[in-house]
């Protein structure tokens, strides 16, 4: 019976479970002598949903790539799920991660980017399954389950047969969730992903990323300029400027109350421009 189950086995599984999902520890990136993230700490909780926002060159998309590992850090460490990403525990030290324990940790993250990314010969379902089948070593009878049941939960039941060049831009989008999905993330990071996309079909994919917070255990980070939907859909809102985070609250108080003076600048901007 649960009850009998050792208190300490409880007490480490109440730790992990208080541990942030994401940690950011002294992050910096450095192109040059161009500063793009500053000495950055930030935690992000289990099943947290963070927007991210802030005016162009801010660091808000080399966050999201510094922690698909996309970007190499000049500094500092990032943690997910517990575990060092950037660096790996040898002889009870933390020394530089090596190729393998990058791709294990990572494997906790899912991307979904601005540019679909999809691959133009092959058609949905087959852009879907690739990456289990290759990485996950999964069954191709399984895989094909699994991404017939994606494409489906994404709306696109129909089309597992098509090819990109037949999708719509929303469609190709919602692929694109479809397979970062496949890969069985506990984190999702969503970059920019209506911004290539017209007025209706930026509906569609926001309402696939609504579905994905309601209805499963996933944390989640988007870069967006959808203040409307980081209103909405966020647990927190993370301002950024000249890579640091200036303010962050939660939604209604940070859009309703901004402290910080540059916060205040950049949402009078936004409410100018709409």
């Amino acid at each position: 019976m649960k009850r009998d189950l050792d208190p300490a086995l409880g007490a480490v599984a109440d730790a992990q479970q208080d541990q942030p999902m994401v940690r950011f520890r002294g992050v910096t990136k450095r192109y040059g002598t161009l500063t793009v993230l500053d000495e950055l700490d930030l935690d992000i909780a289990r099943n947290e949903k963070v927007a991210i926002i802030g005016p162009s060159g801010s660091g808000k998309s080399t966050l999201l790539r510094v922690l698909m590992t996309l970007d190499p850090l000049t500094s500092g460490m990032i943690e997910v799920d517990g575990e060092p990403l950037t660096h790996m525990r040898r002889n009870g030290a933390l020394v530089p991660a090596n190729d393998r324990h990058v791709r294990a940790v990572r494997s906790k993250i899912g991307m979904v980017f601005q540019s679909f990314n999809l691959f133009p010969h092959m058609t949905a379902l087959q852009n879907t399954i690739e990456a289990p089948l290759r990485t996950l070593g999964m069954s191709r009878r399984d895989a094909i389950e699994r991404g017939r049941e994606l494409l489906s939960m994404v709306g696109l039941s129909d089309k597992c047969d098509h090819y990109p060049s037949q999708l719509s831009g929303g469609q190709q989008q919602r692929v694109a969730i479809a397979r970062a999905l496949a890969m069985r993330p506990k984190v999702m990071l969503f970059d920019e992903v209506t911004s290539a996309l017209d007025p209706e079909l930026c509906g569609e994919v926001l309402n696939v990323v609504r579905r994905l917070g309601a209805e499963h255990n996933l944390t989640m980070l988007m870069v967006t300029h959808q203040m409307g939907f980081a209103k909405e859909f966020a647990d927190r809102v993370c301002f950024f400027s000249q890579g640091k985070i200036i303010e962050q609250a939660p939604p209604q108080q940070f859009f309703t109350s901004p402290q910080h003076e540059r916060t205040q600048q950049f949402l009078r901007a936004v409410r100018e421009a709409t």
